[in-house]
């Protein structure tokens, strides 16, 4: 079993950089592959990036050159690097494997880009 809490978010200006993290709570993280999802207001959730065991990553195109996912598995952590955040970058972050489950869903952490 494993528990997933993000946090990071908040408020940025146009342009700035946010890292948000993924703490797991469980036994089984270090053998998960993670992924981090966001949802905007009206949109339904999508992929940004994966990460496997080993540490190989994948991101969606839209996020490929700004964003950055790493993992500390000595920390069970999954951190989302964002950088040159743009007016659609808003939404509601969530980390979770790839693909989701829904046991794993958590409450998310909002992101907001306003000047």
């Amino acid at each position: 079993q494993v528990q997933l809490v993000e946090s990071g978010g908040g408020l940025v200006q146009p342009g700035g950089s946010m890292r948000l993290s993924c703490a797991a709570y469980g036994s089984i993280f270090k053998s998960l592959r993670m992924a981090w999802y966001r949802q905007a207001p009206g949109k339904e959730r999508e992929l940004v990036a994966t990460i496997t065991q080993g540490g190989s990553t994948y991101y969606a195109d839209a996020m490929k050159v700004r964003f950055t996912i790493s993992r500390d598995n000595a920390k069970n952590t999954v951190y989302l690097q964002m950088n040159s955040l743009q007016p659609e970058d808003p939404a509601v972050y969530y980390c979770n494997a790839p693909p989701p489950l829904m046991r794993y869903w958590g409450q998310g952490t909002q992101v907001t880009v306003s000047s």
